[in-house]
């Protein structure tokens, strides 16, 4: 058996904990808190293989093995790794408080409904994406993607930072609010647990806004009677249905909505709990985006400009939908597909257009495929009877990023 014993946040482990224990695997200041049992071998944990390698020579002779962790080590901790070698039957963990639980008690905030992303040891671009698209997120930070990078990747969001430092220690803990623009102008060291990013009164209504289709209300490819749009000038249900279902819009990604009009879909994709960046060359557009984002309750970043020249000062999408563009279409097509880490999906009226948007997309070295979608919808007639009214066809091309192109991609 390999016990693993959460020390909880700032927690010396028990003594009774490692009694009887043979090995003693853990980081060095749990190590140095506990006494060892006599005659028992200390490792210090720094690269895993290694450790792990001597805890499964004990375990084959069937001799005890302890590992102290930090707070819950099944939460983003080692248990996971452990029971991939060596698998969950032979594990006794005995968790204690996390980081993530700590920090929000520390607030007085529930977190129940907070989304919790790791960046320590990964690209910080998936845990700003959600930050940007959820109200209330804990990030667990690490080097390269502490408080510091993580404000200069929201400097232009309305949001919050508490940086939990050192939490539990009685001399060393720190819990301070501060802008993202103060995060990103201090050095703050290597001993940040967690930085929690929370979106004003937002924050505390997250539970009705929390990602995910169970939580996203009334289904999806909402009627256009949802949003409020000029004349007419909206993504019809039917080509949103498809479009989303191409885009495959979901928690830390970052999609654009160009040519957005209403933003029908970029509020959708933000249900979906995408970072959506919806980029609009008319004023009253930039209005109704805004207005339909806050009546669906997302977080909708609006660019006032003209693709693809405002392009050029967004960040990388994961996907992108073009509904708009009239002759820049082709030019507008190209840029986004040149960035897209993997799908782009065009809406057309016109044929006439069709074969340049399909170049654009195949030239960039995405697969090209696409359909003509003509639907009727039932309209009453005099008498109680019913017609087939029929919608204005139109095409939609996809082009998605061949998967050999992706691979190393940090999801």
């Amino acid at each position: 058996m390999i016990t693993v014993v959460g020390t909880g946040t700032g927690a010396p482990p028990p003594e009774e904990a490692v009694a009887g224990a043979e090995l003693v695997v853990g980081g060095r200041r749990h190590l140095d808190a506990v006494r060892l049992p006599e005659g028992a071998e200390r490792v210090v944990l720094g690269p895993l293989a290694p450790a792990l390698d001597t805890i499964g020579e004990y375990v084959a002779k069937e001799r005890p093995v302890v590992v102290l962790a930090s707070g819950d080590p099944g939460f983003f901790g080692i248990v996971r790794v452990l029971a991939e070698r060596f698998g969950p039957g032979l594990l006794d963990v005995r968790p204690g408080v996390s980081s993530v639980a700590a920090a929000f008690a520390r607030l007085g905030l529930p977190w129940d409904d907070a989304v919790v992303v790791s960046a320590h040891g990964r690209a910080l671009r998936t845990a700003v994406q959600v930050c940007r698209a959820r109200p209330k997120v804990a990030v667990l930070t690490g080097p390269g993607s502490g408080p510091a990078e993580l404000g200069a990747a929201l400097l232009h969001h309305d949001r919050m930072l508490v940086v939990a430092t050192a939490l539990g220690d009685p001399v060393r803990e720190r819990v301070e609010r501060v802008t993202p623009a103060e995060a990103a102008a201090r050095d703050w060291g290597t001993a940040v647990s967690v930085v929690l990013c929370l979106d004003g009164a937002r924050a505390l209504g997250a539970a009705r806004t929390v990602a995910g289709p169970d939580a996203m209300g009334p289904g999806w490819a909402l009627d256009e009677d949802a949003f409020a749009h000029r004349d007419s000038m909206i993504t019809k249900f039917e080509v949103r249905a498809l479009a989303l279902a191409r885009l495959g819009p979901r928690l830390g990604d970052q999609v654009w909505d160009i040519g957005a009009g209403s933003g029908s879909v970029a509020v959708e994709c933000a249900r979906f709990g995408a970072a959506v960046t919806a980029v609009e060359k008319t004023a009253d557009g930039v209005g109704r985006i805004r207005a339909n984002a806050a009546a669906h309750g997302v977080d909708v970043t609006v660019v006032h400009g003209a693709a693809p020249t405002v392009l050029a000062g967004l960040d990388d999408p994961d996907a992108v939908f073009v509904g708009g563009g009239g002759r820049e279409l082709p030019a507008i097509v190209t840029a986004c597909a040149r960035r897209a880490r993997r799908a782009v999906v065009v809406a057309m009226a016109a044929l006439d257009r069709v074969p340049a948007a399909r170049a654009a997309l195949t030239h960039a070295g995405l697969d090209c495929d696409g359909v003509l979608l003509q639907s009727s919808r039932l309209a009453p007639l005099p008498g109680d009877v019913t017609r087939l009214a029929a919608a204005n066809p139109v095409f939609l091309l996809w082009g998605v990023r061949p998967r050999a192109r992706d691979e190393g991609v940090d999801q």
